[in-house]
């Protein structure tokens, strides 16, 4: 883990780096290559993020249905509802990621706070 963080760090000072090195020369052009691919690279691992953290909820709930139903059959029915609702939920946050995500990369919010404009 120590070593992924050391190259996040590392990429995260060489575009810091890059962006101000060329902004001085009037082109902006690659600090806001930069700029954009930071904002993808982070829409990408946020999306990623809660992709992994709804695949990990999801299967807690069904595993914990399944050994509910495994003690008590006769509530099967009840779990599998309640499972369901549960899981509707938790796609719903994950939903909730991807919509930031696109949020992030198409709007250009950004846009004037980062050139200054």
């Amino acid at each position: 883990m120590k070593k992924y963080s050391t190259v996040f760090l590392m990429l995260l000072m060489v575009a810091g780096a890059l962006s101000s090195a060329f902004a001085g020369d009037g082109s902006d052009a690659l600090a806001r290559a930069v700029f954009y691919g930071g904002v993808a690279i982070g829409a990408g691992v946020a999306i990623g993020a809660a992709a992994g953290g709804g695949a990990a909820g999801l299967g807690n709930a069904v595993r914990g249905v399944l050994e509910g139903m495994a003690r008590n059959p006769n509530m099967g029915g009840k779990l599998l509802t309640t499972m369901f609702i549960g899981m509707a939920l938790i796609e719903t946050f994950v939903l909730y990621g991807l919509l930031i995500a696109i949020i992030f990369i198409f709007t250009g919010i950004f846009d004037a706070k980062f050139l200054g404009h």
